[in-house]
């Protein structure tokens, strides 16, 4: 993997905020968690940050939370992005009931791992391996995928994927520095 230098490339947009911007801050955030590292620094780009912000698929879709997050996490750890899968490790692991073992090998393992007990949660994982390794789906996995998932569930999965690779592009690119309360790649 590339090697940057420490610190962010960008600095965070500092408060006070842009109303339009602090009301999508305050709306995203959960009470007394300040907003993330990631949202204040694409809001340097006003424009930019409402596109992403207003792109985002972490409302009720037509994936469990679980799936949503299964996609989420494979995706940004198979980027790389230690930030975003911390993130969303320490928001959503728990609640989704993410093992200690499912949470190592979603970041070092395989679909296959003994950890992966239901067929839904391991075409999640290999679908998320084959967008990022290929950059599409071969006909063979496709058809499983539409055995178990809706035409609908696979649009947001496919989108998801695309895009928490944005997110992982953004985080490091910009060398974003972990959030305090982040899980670690380390620890899982």
């Amino acid at each position: 993997m590339a090697q940057h230098t420490h610190g962010p490339r960008i600095a965070a947009a500092q408060p006070p905020h842009d109303p339009d911007i602090q009301k999508r801050l305050d709306a995203v955030m959960p009470d007394g968690v300040p907003p993330l590292t990631l949202f204040t620094t694409l809001a340097r780009n006003p424009r930019v940050f409402e596109r992403m912000m207003s792109g985002g698929l972490l409302d009720k879709g037509t994936l469990s939370l679980r799936q949503r997050e299964l996609m989420i996490d494979r995706t940004t750890a198979r980027c790389g992005a230690e930030y975003e899968w911390g993130v969303h490790m320490t928001f959503f692991g728990e609640r989704v009931a993410i093992t200690k073992a499912q949470s190592a090998s979603i970041v070092r393992g395989t679909p296959q791992d003994s950890c992966w007990d239901t067929e839904n949660d391991r075409l999640i994982l290999r679908m998320a391996d084959s967008l990022h390794d290929t950059n599409t789906i071969d006909d063979a996995l496709w058809a499983e995928l539409a055995a178990e998932f809706s035409e609908e569930q696979l649009i947001e999965l496919v989108v998801l994927a695309g895009y928490y690779h944005t997110i992982s592009f953004c985080c490091r690119a910009f060398n974003l520095d972990m959030e305090e309360f982040g899980a670690r790649f380390e620890a899982a």
